[in-house]
């Protein structure tokens, strides 16, 4: 049996202490490190041990040690973070507190989002003042960000079928991420692009002359990183089949096929199911519906996006599709797969811890 520990110093609160604390935690966005410190000392007064603490509020030891003997030696005052050296502080903790609050809580009628400047206005500081706090919470009013949760009745199966296959290939078989890429436009700048030079970018003009579109079909070896393509001026359910026919043509008869691919339409015709029937060796795999981050060769696009497409400047559609056959041959020269390495419980559980944060926002919102 291990020895004991060291006799902890008693934590008691008086009740305004207690109060506060309690505020701290119940508010509805108070920031996140102050509601942590205010959950340990909490536990402590409880006579937890710090070993309970660390379990029942999930941080390590250390930090439990830390802000209890904080909490003893200075109460209140020593659940903020210490002085630094330096001028000493023109801005209260109530002033960075009111700012904090009001980044959180409201927003600056008519406007969408608070700027610098009309928090300035609103709480009297000065614009670098604002930016330095939100700086210090990691606050960006300014940014907002996408997502979409996948509303598939079969999710939880679909994912783990597909990281199945990036993890745990089958034997004597290949493993191919499928999509279109559709409507890539060829675009001709109406003035010449001007070089970069020292100290200027490239420019380029804003508008430019519509020459055409063209749809890039795309196999991507989860094995090896090379890519099958093919170009189509369509992207129809006997484009797809043709692409299918590719495949089946580039593939070795001896090896089994599984596909990775979207629930687009195009995908689960009749005509293409009957190309199927007739080609045995092919397997589909469908990711769920709104989870494109699951096929991989949605990143290969990004990166002929990103290194070829977005800034290229074409008078033609042929002229397009050339480059892009040159650029889909110079990556099979020296192909680059990419690895994934999450598993599909990761995967679920970190979806589910998400999920219950964004509920318990929502539900506190409305209160």
């Amino acid at each position: 049996m291990s020895a004991p520990g060291p006799k902890l110093p008693p934590l008691e609160l008086s009740d305004e202490e207690h109060a506060e604390l309690q505020r701290w935690i119940r508010r509805r966005k108070t920031a996140q490190d102050l509601a942590l410190r205010a959950r340990i000392v909490l536990a402590c007064a409880e006579g937890l041990s710090n070993a309970q603490v660390r379990r029942e509020v999930g941080v390590s030891a250390p930090t439990v040690t830390k802000w209890r003997q904080r909490f003893i030696a200075h109460r209140m005052d020593g659940l903020t973070d210490e002085p630094r050296p330096g001028r000493p502080r023109t801005i209260t903790d109530a002033q960075v507190e009111a700012v904090v609050a009001a980044t959180l809580e409201s927003t600056p009628a008519p406007d969408t989002h608070w700027s610098t400047r009309s928090m300035a206005e609103h709480t009297g500081m000065t614009q670098n003042a604002v930016w330095r706090i939100w700086n210090a919470f990691g606050l960006q009013p300014h940014r907002r960000e996408q997502f979409k949760i996948s509303t598939d009745p079969f999710f939880i199966d679909k994912v783990r079928d597909v990281v199945g296959l990036y993890l745990d290939p089958p034997e004597r078989a290949v493993a191919l991420c499928v999509d279109e890429k559709s409507q890539i436009q060829a675009l001709n700048r109406t003035q010449p692009v001007l070089p970069m030079m020292p100290g200027t970018p490239e420019r380029a003009t804003h508008d430019y002359v519509r020459a055409g579109v063209t749809s890039l079909f795309a196999a991507l070896d989860t094995a090896t990183g090379q890519v099958i393509t093919s170009i189509h001026r369509r992207h129809r359910a006997i484009e797809f089949k043709k692409f299918l026919a590719k495949i089946d043509r580039e593939v070795p008869a001896d090896l089994q096929v599984h596909l990775i691919l979207d629930n687009y339409a195009t995908h689960k015709t009749a005509e293409v199911r009957r190309w199927l029937v007739r080609h045995p060796r092919f397997h589909l795999h469908f990711i769920p519906t709104s989870s494109s981050w699951l096929n991989l060769v949605e990143r290969w696009f990004a990166e002929i996006t990103n290194r070829l497409i977005r800034r290229g400047t074409h008078r033609s559609v042929q002229a397009l599709e050339k480059d892009i056959r040159a650029w889909a041959a110079s990556w099979n020269e020296n192909p680059r797969p990419y690895v994934w390495t999450k598993t599909a419980e990761e995967i679920l559980e970190s979806l589910a811890s998400y999920c219950q944060r964004i509920s318990k926002r929502t539900n506190q919102s409305e209160h």
